[in-house]
């Protein structure tokens, strides 16, 4: 059969891809999914496409592989000049951990398609992929500015941070194309707003017109979120010149997977709990179903959470290895309640029982991507994490998924429950744990909604200045900019379509240091606005204001946390409340109940040391004299117990004093050393 023939017979769309990518897609997947058979003729065009098809059906490859076909093709043309330096396809994803997802699984068509072309007597050159996300190491990042690679897989905050630096955004004036996945974690929040307005610089920054793809299997209505994706454009000459929206091809390949689905109620009747907790049940349940199946992920709706969830489940393991029918339960009395942990760690110990481990971003990058890969390769019977872990990460193992509290939403419950039966044609299958009454109403009504299929609607924020501002110093930063074509610009973002000129106006006078009182004159302006021509320029500190104050995540304070090595990295702590390192299996908890107890765990852990009270009355412990910081001997340790222990009793005499923690004190106050 000759080329043509062939060529004749394949699915529109797949025909016009390079011979070694044809042969390779149809060697490893045969046929087109829903998503790639409609996809690829419109981005084949040119034209700005949002896709909408369910998890694990093959849309993430539908919007790459055009543009590896073309980088393939343009790369390989002997009539072309040296490969010119620059990024020509950018990947933006919300999580770090789909990033490292997405550049693995690149590799595999990346080399296929290379071998295929050998087989077929062809030469077709290496294409470059990074990854620029927070992870990477400043040694990475320095090489991707000397050689640029062909595609850069990063974060909206991260595309924003290289945009703002007057070198890293040069790479970008080759850029033809950018991929927004997981585009419904964004449409409706200022994160998204954030990134429509880095989407707007993008296509400014670049010598051609950059194509726009979005990708998600969870959003409605298609129309906004198309919107949202495309931004605007000007259009017209002088009085005829208008805003108009630019148009995107809506691929709506959704279809219904099959969800094996139950919402799971431990106990008969929430009010009837022995210890007043349901958390024993909970985890007796989510164990069993553990060990009914190959890989279960378990999710739930914060780290805290999560933490406790790994360290109950190592604790019941110990228990039922040791003979025992509960670990969480002692004298009628249930452990790991509140802030605290269950306490003992036995887990790591226990011969036969491997600890469950935890995921989520404040775990250190090297513990997340052993995770991941181990996760990948079916070597983890159970993982607990949050949100990390729910969005488009293909997980073939997989087979249940557990989410303890209702998942809030239907659309997470979807991202969540789709990391199971993740590959095409498979039953996604989960279980919901309420863990109180209302919870479980709650849960019913989300699961409800999952089976139906009825996605909560989604609504762009309009024109939010607080974002608007930090963009437009970024955008002065790196150059001088036209206090009327910056208008321009902003206004193509979707959620700045309607922005009017006062509004913006009065921005800039805030930036530029006119404020409307007296209050405000300690507030240094930055950028500097020249009315007469109408010119923004960058003041010193621009810049690095711009920096480091980069998205819209909102900055709880984060701490290193550290072994007693002080270079053995575990992640990090979030917050006021350094509690939350409780339940890392590798970290005992030094909780005293004495001034002998806490100086002897001073004694262990090596001074100085911190001591904090452990209340859930008194949580501003400083207010109560419930903090004592840099104790150098045991003496000083037992003073300070005594100190704080009478402090806080004078300061609420009805508290619940669980007791006093002692911390490695780290003097820079910037890192915690625990251990």
């Amino acid at each position: 059969m000759d080329a043509d023939t062939q060529s004749e017979r394949q699915p529109e769309g797949l025909s016009a891809f390079l011979a070694p990518t044809r042969a390779w897609f149809e060697e490893t997947f045969g046929a087109p999914t829903p998503p790639q058979l409609q996809g690829w003729p419109p981005i084949q065009r040119g034209e700005h496409t949002l896709i909408l098809a369910p998890t694990g059906s093959g849309k993430t490859l539908a919007a790459f592989l055009w543009g590896i076909d073309q980088l393939f093709r343009t790369l390989a043309d002997e009539q072309a000049p040296d490969d010119e330096p620059g990024v020509r396809l950018v990947y933006v994803s919300p999580l770090k951990a789909l990033n490292n997802d997405v550049h693995r699984n690149l590799r595999r068509p990346l080399a296929g398609i290379r071998n295929m072309a050998i087989e077929l007597g062809l030469d077709l050159p290496p294409i470059r992929v990074a990854v620029r996300s927070g992870d990477t190491p400043q040694r990475e990042r320095r090489a991707m500015l000397k050689e640029p690679p062909h595609i850069l897989i990063t974060t909206p905050e991260s595309l924003y941070l290289l945009l703002t630096s007057p070198k890293a955004r040069e790479m970008f004036r080759t850029v033809h194309t950018v991929i927004v996945d997981e585009i419904h974690t964004l449409a409706g929040n200022k994160r998204g707003v954030h990134l429509a307005l880095s989407l707007e610089r993008l296509a400014s920054l670049a010598d051609q017109p950059v194509q726009r793809l979005g990708l998600s299997a969870t959003i409605q209505p298609l129309e906004e979120v198309a919107r949202f994706l495309g931004g605007s454009a000007w259009v017209g000459e002088g009085e005829d010149r208008v805003l108009a929206p630019r148009s995107v091809t809506i691929v709506d390949a959704g279809y219904h997977k099959e969800l094996d689905l139950k919402v799971v109620t431990p106990i008969e009747d929430f009010k009837s709990l022995p210890g007043s907790s349901v958390w024993p049940m909970v985890v007796a349940r989510v164990l069993d179903l553990v060990r009914q199946h190959k890989t279960t992920l378990v999710f739930t709706n914060n780290r805290r959470l999560a933490e406790q969830t790994a360290d109950r489940l190592n604790e019941q393991m110990a228990a039922e290895a040791e003979g025992r029918a509960t670990g969480l339960i002692d004298g009628g009395v249930v452990k790991g309640i509140g802030l605290m942990a269950t306490g003992r760690g036995l887990a790591a110990s226990t011969p036969g029982v491997v600890p469950v481990p935890v995921h989520h971003g404040s775990v250190a990058k090297e513990a997340r991507l052993e995770m991941e890969r181990q996760l990948k390769a079916g070597e983890l019977p159970v993982l607990v994490g949050t949100s990390s872990l729910e969005l488009g990460i293909d997980i073939g193992s997989v087979d249940l998924i557990v989410q303890l509290q209702s998942p809030k939403s239907v659309a997470q419950g979807l991202q969540r429950v789709g990391r199971s039966g993740h590959l095409v044609g498979q039953t996604s299958k989960g279980r919901i744990f309420p863990t109180h009454r209302e919870d479980f109403v709650e849960a019913a009504a989300v699961a409800g909604g999952m089976l139906r299929g009825e996605v909560e609607p989604t609504h762009t924020p309009r024109h939010p200045l607080d974002v608007l501002a930090q963009q437009i110093v970024a955008m002065v930063a790196v150059e001088t900019q036209d206090v009327q074509a910056l208008y321009d610009q902003v206004r193509c973002a979707y959620p700045y379509t309607d922005l009017t000129w006062r509004a913006y106006q009065a921005t800039l006078e805030m930036l530029a240091g006119r404020y409307p009182s007296q209050s405000y004159r300690e507030l240094r302006p930055r950028l500097s606005w020249d009315r007469v021509n109408g010119k923004l320029a960058a003041l010193p500190g621009s810049r690095l204001a711009a920096l480091s104050n980069g998205g819209t995540i909102p900055d709880t304070g984060a701490f290193g946390a550290y072994l007693s090595d002080g270079k053995t990295t575990l992640g990090e702590l979030e917050g006021n409340e350094l509690l939350a390192c409780y339940s890392f299996p590798v970290l005992p908890t030094r909780l005293s109940t004495s001034e002998e107890e806490a100086a002897a765990a001073a004694r262990e852990i090596g001074l100085p040391v911190v001591l904090k009270i452990v209340s859930p009355q008194i949580l501003h412990k400083s207010d109560a004299g419930g903090v004592a910081v840099g104790l150098k001997t045991e003496d000083e340790v037992r003073d300070a117990y005594r100190r704080i222990m009478a402090s806080a009793a004078q300061y609420d005499p009805k508290a619940e004093i669980t007791g006093v923690l002692v911390v490695k004190h780290a003097p820079a106050g910037e890192e915690i050393i625990l251990g």
